[in-house]
C-alpha cells in the first residue's frame, strides 16, 4: 500500500508538470501548481509514515532488475524518512510561493515555474527511492537541472545568472564523482542496489567519492561554494526548499553508501567529525558577517550541515569502535537534525522572502522597524531563530541535545582514547557553533525586526498575504510540536536508525533513556514559556486602563537622535569578525572623522567566501586558461580530426596488447 501511494503521488506531481507547462501563462498556474505539490505531498507523507511505523521494505517489482537501466524503486524506512522530510517541505513551499510569485512574477511564465518545481519534487522522491546505480544518476541529473532552472527565475539580473552558472559547474563537479563511484558498484556486473557489492580493496574509495560527491551536494566544507550564491538567488520558496530538503539528498547518500558497505572504517568517522567542526563552524562565521538577510541563511545552511555530519561522524565512530550508545545517539541526532533543520530553515526563508516582499531589499542595513508592521512575520522568524540557536522547547535543541549526549557517553563506558577524542572534538565544536549562532540570529531578528526603520520601504511595510503567513505559521507551530515530541520522534526514526547501524539488543533502552531526558528538558522549556507569556498577560492586563505616551529615550545629552544611531547588521558582528578575521579575512574600507568639526564619517565591511576566492577562483582560471591553450587544436580540418581519432585507436590498441601480454 505504501508504494502504490508513493506511485500515485509521483503520477499526481508529474502530471502536474506537464499540466502547468502547457498551460504556460495563464493565470490560474499558480492556483494549480501548489494543489498538485499538495496533493503528490500528501500521497508521499501518508506512504512515508506507513513504511516507517512498520518498519518494513516496500518494493516495486522489477523484471530487469539487475539490467542496467532499469526503473527500480524500494522504500525501506531510511527512504520512508527522507521521503517523509521532502513532501512536508515542499508541500508547504508550494502553499507559500502562490503568494510569494503573485508580487513577484512580473509578467513571466508561471506555468513553467511550476512545472520545474514539480519536477524537482518528483525527482527528489526518485532520488531517494532509486534502486539503480543509473536510474539514480538520472534522477539526480533530473533534479539537478530543475532546480537551475528554478535558480535562474530572474536570470535577467547579472549576479543571479552567475549565481545559477556556478551552481550547475559544481553540481555536475559533483556528478562527475558519483559516476564513477557507480561504475566501482557496477563493476561486479549489476547495478541494483540491492545486489550491490563493494570490492573490500575499493571501499575506502567507493566511500571517497561518495563523500566527495555528496558532500558537494549536501554544501560540505569545502565544497560547499555554490550555496551561497544559489540559495539568495532563487525565489524564496525555492530556497527554502534547496535548503531545507534538497542538500539532504546529498546526506542521504552518504547514509546509503555507509549502509551498503558492511561497516564503516574508523577514519571515516573521523573524518566526517573534522569536516562536520570545520563546516559548522565556517558556516556560522561567514552568515555573521553577511549583510543580505538570505546570504545569511545560505551560510546557516552550512553550520547545520556540519551538525548533521557531526552527528554521523559520531555514530561511525561508535559503530567502528563496538559503542551501541554512541552509535544510536549520533545517528539519532543525525537524522532528528535533518528533520528539525529542513522545518525552521524554511521557515526562516519564507520570513526573509516576506521581508523581501514587503521592502524590495535582502540587505539587512535598511530594514528595521518591522516588527511594528510585520508582526506576525517577525513572531514566526523568532520562533525560527530560538529553534536554530538549539533553545527549548522548541525542535532544534533535539538533535543537538542527542549529539552531546552521545558525545559526553564517550567517556562513561569501557574507555578508549578515540571515543573520548571524538566526543571533545564533537562537544567543543557544538559550543562554538551554538554561541555564534546565537549572535548572529541575535543580529538578524534585532537589526530587521527591532528598532526604528532605516528607510523609506522599511517605512512603508506592509504584512504578507494570506498564502504566505499561512505556511510560515504552519511550521512555526511544527518547531514547537517537534520539540515537544522529541521522545516521540526518536522512537519513530529508530527502523531508519537500524538501516544504518543495525539491530542492538541494548537500543531500546537508549532511546528510552535518552527520552526521558528529552521530555524532561522540553517539559521545562515549555513550562518557561507558559511563564513568559502569563507574566506578558498579567503586565498588559494591569496597564490596560492607563494612557500610553510615547518619548525619546536617554540621549545622554543629545536632543536630535536619528535612526542612524541604531546598530547596524556590520557594528552588531564587528567584535566577533575581528576576532576571527584570520579565518574570514573580511575587508574593511574606514573613512575617520577629520578636523574639529568633521562633516562625515563611514565604514564599510565586506566579507568574502575565502575558499571560494583562494580555491576554486585559481582552479577555474588555470582550466580556462589550459582551454584556451587546447583550443588551438581545433583547426576546422576533418584530416586533422580523424588524424586524432587514428592516434586514440593506437593508443587503445597499445593498451589491450600490453593488458594481455601482462596477463
Amino acid at each position: 500500500p505504501a508504494m502504490i501511494l508513493f506511485l500515485a503521488a509521483l503520477f499526481v506531481l508529474l502530471t502536474g508538470a506537464l499540466v502547468t507547462a502547457l498551460a504556460g501563462r495563464r493565470s490560474w498556474t499558480n492556483t494549480a501548481g501548489p494543489l498538485f505539490s499538495v496533493a503528490g505531498s500528501v500521497l508521499t507523507l501518508v506512504g512515508s509514515l506507513m513504511t516507517l511505523v512498520d518498519g518494513r521494505w516496500e518494493w516495486m517489482p522489477s523484471q530487469a532488475e539487475n539490467a542496467v537501466l532499469s526503473i527500480h524503486l524500494a522504500m525501506d524506512p531510511l527512504s520512508a524518512f527522507f521521503c517523509a522530510v521532502t513532501a512536508l517541505i515542499t508541500g508547504v513551499a508550494s502553499v507559500y510561493g502562490s503568494g510569494y510569485l503573485n508580487g513577484h512574477s512580473h509578467g513571466k511564465n508561471l506555468g513553467v515555474s511550476w512545472a520545474f518545481f514539480l519536477v524537482l519534487s518528483a525527482s527528489m522522491l526518485l532520488v531517494e527511492t532509486a534502486w539503480n546505480g543509473i536510474f539514480f544518476l538520472v534522477a539526480w541529473e533530473i533534479m539537478s537541472l530543475s532546480s537551475f532552472f528554478l535558480v535562474v527565475f530572474d536570470g535577467e539580473k547579472p549576479d543571479v545568472l552567475k549565481a545559477g552558472w556556478i551552481y550547475l559547474v559544481a553540481t555536475h563537479f559533483a556528478t562527475a564523482f558519483l559516476m564513477v563511484m557507480f561504475m566501482i558498484l557496477g563493476s561486479s556486473g549489476s547495478f541494483s542496489l540491492s545486489s550491490a557489492a563493494v570490492p573490500p580493496a575499493m571501499k575506502s574509495v567507493v566511500f571517497i567519492l561518495a563523500l566527495i560527491g555528496f558532500g558537494t551536494k549536501a554544501g560540505l566544507a569545502p565544497f560547499h561554494v555554490w550555496l551561497p550564491e544559489a540559495h539568495p538567488a532563487a525565489p524564496s520558496h525555492v530556497s527554502a526548499v534547496m535548503s531545507g530538503v534538497m542538500v539532504k539528498a546529498g546526506i542521504y547518500g552518504i547514509l546509503r553508501i555507509v549502509s551498503l558497505s558492511g561497516g564503516p572504517f574508523l577514519w571515516w568517522g573521523w573524518l566526517l567529525l573534522i569536516a562536520g567542526a570545520v563546516t559548522g563552524v565556517g558556516g556560522v562565521l561567514f552568515a555573521l558577517a553577511q549583510k543580505d538577510l538570505k546570504r545569511l541563511l545560505a551560510y546557516s545552511t552550512v553550520e547545520n550541515i556540519g551538525i548533521i555530519a557531526l552527528g554521523l561522524g559520531l555514530g561511525l565512530i561508535g559503530m567502528a569502535t563496538g559503542h551501541p550508545v554512541m552509535t544510536v545517539l549520533g545517528l539519532s541526532g543525525c537524522l532528528m537534525h535533518v528533520l528539525n533543520h529542513a522545518v525552521f530553515k524554511s521557515l526562516l526563508f519564507f520570513g526573509a522572502g516576506s521581508v523581501l516582499h514587503a521592502t524590495g531589499s535582502k540587505n539587512m542595513e535598511i530594514a528595521g522597524g518591522l516588527m511594528k508592521r510585520m508582526g506576525k512575520t517577525g513572531a514566526f522568524f523568532m520562533t525560527g531563530s530560538a529553534a536554530i540557536c538549539a533553545l527549548p522547547p522548541f525542535n532544534g535543541f533535539v538533535g543537538e541535545f542527542l549529539i552531546y549526549l552521545g558525545s559526553f557517553r564517550a567517556f562513561s563506558v569501557q574507555y578508549k582514547a578515540q571515543r573520548v577524542l571524538a566526543g571533545i572534538l564533537a562537544i567543543s565544536a557544538l559550543a562554538l557553533i551554538g554561541g555564534l549562532a546565537a549572535a548572529c540570529f541575535t543580529r538578524a531578528t534585532g537589526v530587521v525586526f527591532l528598532g526604528e526603520p532605516r528607510s523609506a520601504e522599511a517605512s512603508d511595510a506592509v504584512e504578507s498575504n494570506l498564502a504566505m503567513t499561512a505556511p510560515m505559521a504552519v511550521l512555526a507551530c511544527l518547531c514547537l510540536v517537534l520539540g515537544l515530541a522529541g521522545p516521540f520522534t526518536l522512537s519513530l526514526i529508530q527502523p531508519a536508525v537500524q538501516v544504518l547501524a543495525g539491530r542492538s539488543p541494548f537500543m531500546d533502552a537508549i532511546v528510552r533513556s535518552a527520552g526521558f531526558n528529552l521530555l524532561q528538558i522540553s517539559l521545562a522549556g515549555l513550562g518557561f514559556l507558559i511563564l513568559v507569556l502569563v507574566l506578558r498577560s498579567v503586565k498588559n492586563t494591569l496597564l490596560a486602563k492607563r494612557g500610553a505616551e510615547q518619548g525619546i529615550t536617554w540621549d545622554c545629552g543629545y536632543t536630535a537622535p536619528d535612526v542612524r544611531m541604531q546598530y547596524t547588521a556590520s557594528s552588531f558582528s564587528d567584535p566577533v569578525v575581528t576576532m576571527f578575521n584570520a579565518v574570514l579575512r573580511s575587508e574593511k574600507h574606514l573613512h575617520r572623522p577629520e578636523g574639529l568639526f568633521p562633516q562625515s564619517a563611514s565604514v564599510e565591511t565586506r566579507t568574502s567566501d575565502v575558499v571560494l576566492a583562494r580555491l576554486f577562483t585559481p582552479l577555474f582560471t588555470l582550466a580556462a586558461w589550459a582551454g584556451d591553450r587546447l583550443h588551438g587544436m581545433k583547426k576546422g580540418y576533418n584530416q586533422i580530426y580523424i588524424l586524432y581519432m587514428v592516434l586514440a585507436l593506437f593508443a587503445l590498441l597499445l593498451w589491450t596488447f600490453f593488458q594481455g601480454y601482462a596477463q
